[in-house]
C-alpha cells in the first residue's frame, strides 16, 4: 500500500530524533577520542563484495540480502553490513598508504530481509569501528573497551560482555572435524538449519537457536581446547589486557558470531533486558577479510553496535532525553501593518543565532498569545500600528510576565544579552 512505509522500515519522527541525535552525538565523541575517523560507504554495492567477504552459506548471503539487477544488469545488493564496504573502500582508496593502522568508525543503515522485531527491523541503523593494519590484541581490547564505554556513557547498566576465540585458518580445520565427529550421531536432532550447516559451516552450529537448550550441546568441544600457539597467545594477550582495566567478562565457548570472516576474537555485549535479542554490540578479529575481497593479508578487528537495539535499552532505563525545541522568541504581530517588520524582524533573529517563531495564521492577538505559551517560548515580541510607527516592539518575559517597550533597532542585542 503506497501509503504506508515497506513492512520492516520505519519513519523516524521528530519526537524521535533527540534520542538518535543524543546517540550520534557520544559516538562521535567516543571515537574522537580514540582516534577514529568517520567514513561513509555508498548504501548499495556489488553483489560479489558480500558473497566474498561475508560467505557464501552464511544467513546473511543465503536469505537475508536486498540483492537486485540494475539496468545495466549487474548484480548489486543493499549493503547488510558494514564491514566489507570499509574493507573495499580501504583498498580503493590506498588508506593504507599513510599509516600502518588506519582506524575508521561509520553510522548508517543496513538491510536485512528478515522477521521484524523488537530493535531490529529490515532497515536498521548500525555505529561501526574498523581498526585495519595491526595485529596487536592490545588493539582488540581498544576496540572492546571503546565499544563498553560507549554503551555505560550513555548510562546504560547491567551490560555483560562475553569473549571467545574462533581460531584461525591453521587450527580451525582441526577444530571443525571435531565438531562433525562429535554432532555425526546428533543429526536426527537438529533443526533444518543444522544439518545444511554440518558439512560446510560446522562452528555455526554451536550458536543455533533452535538447538541451543538441547541436551547434547552442553557437551560440544571448546574451541579454545583447540587452538594453536598463535591463537592462544593471542587470545590471552587479549583476557590480560582486559583485567589490566578490570573489565569483566565471561568466556563464551559457543560464541562464533554469524559471519565467515572473523578470527581469533569474537565478542559480544549484551543488555539483557531486552530479552531473546539482547546483544547490543558484538564483533571481533578479522584478519583475512581485506585479502578475501582483493588485497594483501592484513590484519583487522572491529564491532558493530545495533542503534535501534542502543535506544531500546536507553528508553527501558529512562535514558533518552527529552525532547526540547521550544522557541527563545515568539513574534506577535498585530494588523497587517505589522506583517513585514515581524518578518524582518523574524530573520534578523535567527542570523543572530536565536530560534525564533511565529504565527502564519492570522490569529488574534489572544490567540497567539496563547500559541506562544503553548510552545513554552521564553519571550514574546509585540508588534502592533504604534509600535511599528514609533520603531518599537514589546518585549515580555512569560516566566514572570513583565513587559517593557524596546527600540526595534535594539531588541536583537537585547535578547542576546537576555
Amino acid at each position: 500500500m503506497a501509503t504506508k512505509a515497506p513492512r520492516g522500515t520505519k519513519d523516524i519522527l521528530p519526537e524521535e530524533i533527540a534520542g538518535w541525535e543524543y546517540v550520534e552525538e557520544n559516538i562521535r565523541k567516543i571515537c574522537r577520542l580514540y582516534g577514529y575517523e568517520e567514513i561513509r560507504t555508498p548504501v548499495f554495492e556489488y553483489t560479489e563484495l558480500f558473497q566474498r567477504g561475508i560467505g557464501e552459506g552464511t544467513d546473511v548471503v543465503d536469505k537475508e540480502m536486498y540483492t537486485f539487477l540494475d539496468k545495466g544488469n549487474r548484480s548489486i545488493t543493499l549493503r547488510p553490513e558494514n564491514t566489507a564496504a570499509v574493507a573495499r573502500a580501504y583498498l580503493e582508496h590506498k588508506l593504507y598508504a599513510d599509516a600502518s593502522l588506519t582506524k575508521l568508525f561509520y553510522i548508517g543503515s543496513m538491510f536485512r530481509h528478515d522477521r521484524p522485531q523488537a530493535g531490529r527491523m529490515r532497515e536498521f541503523h548500525q555505529f561501526g569501528v574498523e581498526a585495519i593494519g595491526e595485529s596487536n590484541p592490545a588493539l582488540d581490547a581498544e576496540v572492546i573497551v571503546l565499544a563498553m564505554r560507549f554503551l555505560e556513557e550513555l548510562g546504560l547498566k547491567d551490560l555483560t560482555l562475553a569473549i571467545n576465540s574462533v581460531g584461525c585458518p591453521k587450527c580451525r580445520p582441526n577444530y571443525q572435524d571435531k565438531l562433525r565427529d562429535f554432532f555425526r550421531d546428533k543429526l536426527g536432532e537438529m533443526c533444518s538449519d543444522c544439518k545444511s550447516r554440518f558439512e560446510t559451516k560446522p562452528l555455526r552450529l554451536l550458536d543455533c537457536k533452535a538447538d541451543s537448550g538441547k541436551e547434547f550441546m552442553k557437551d560440544a568441544p571448546k574451541m579454545e581446547d583447540s587452538l594453536c600457539d598463535d591463537c592462544r597467545s593471542h587470545f590471552e594477550g587479549l583476557k590480560g589486557y582486559l583485567d589490566s582495566l578490570g573489565v569483566k567478562y565471561e568466556v563464551d565457548p559457543r560464541l562464533v558470531r554469524g559471519l565467515d570472516y572473523y578470527t581469533k576474537t569474537a565478542f559480544e555485549i549484551k543488555y539483557p533486558p531486552l530479552g531473546a535479542q539482547s546483544a547490543v554490540a558484538g564483533g571481533g578479529r578479522y584478519d583475512g577479510l581485506i585479502e578475501e575481497v582483493g588485497g594483501m593479508n592484513t590484519p583487522a578487528v572491529g564491532f558493530a553496535a545495533g542503534i535501534e537495539r542502543v535506544l531500546l535499552a536507553l528508553s527501558m532505563q529512562n535514558l533518552l532525553p527529552e525532547k526540547k525545541n521550544n522557541p527563545d522568541v515568539f513574534v506577535v504581530k498585530i494588523g497587517d501593518e505589522a506583517n513585514v517588520p515581524a518578518f524582518k524582524l523574524l530573520e534578523n533573529l535567527r542570523k543572530a543565532g536565536i530560534y525564533a517563531a511565529t504565527d502564519y495564521a492570522g490569529r488574534s492577538m489572544k490567540a497567539q498569545m496563547k500559541q506562544a505559551n503553548k510552545c513554552d517560548a521564553k519571550y514574546v515580541l509585540i508588534l502592533g500600528e504604534d509600535e511599528v510607527k514609533n520603531q518599537t516592539v514589546q518585549l515580555k518575559n512569560m516566566e514572570n510576565s513583565e513587559q517593557e517597550t524596546v527600540a526595534l533597532d535594539d531588541i536583537v542585542d537585547k535578547i542576546k544579552n537576555i
